[in-house]
């Protein structure tokens, strides 16, 4: 695939994972970013499950990019769920 492919499959792959995880309001190269790592990781698991992975722009690969951006985005909620404070903007019982 050629870097436009890449970059329209990133774009509809974070898409999809945005609605997925509704982690929405990102920039437009950020979302290329995340759908492009979620291609390299969707591949990356199809061929450890013995598929091809993703090498021709299509429905299948659009699919697997956002399994891989969905799990991405996964990963990022979790890491930044800890970094919050505890105190946070939470309402504070008792008072």
């Amino acid at each position: 695939m050629g870097l436009i492919s890449w970059a329209i499959v990133g774009l509809l792959a974070a898409w999809i994972a945005g609605m997925v995880t509704g982690r929405k309001g990102r920039g437009c190269i950020t979302n290329i970013a995340v759908g492009v790592i979620g291609a390299f990781i969707g591949g990356a698991l199809a061929r450890a499950a013995g598929y091809e992975g993703i090498r021709h722009f299509g429905l299948r690969s659009v699919l697997l990019a956002a399994l891989g951006a969905t799990i991405f985005l996964g990963v990022l909620g979790a890491i930044e769920g800890r970094r919050r404070p505890l105190d946070g903007n939470r309402r504070r019982i008792g008072r």
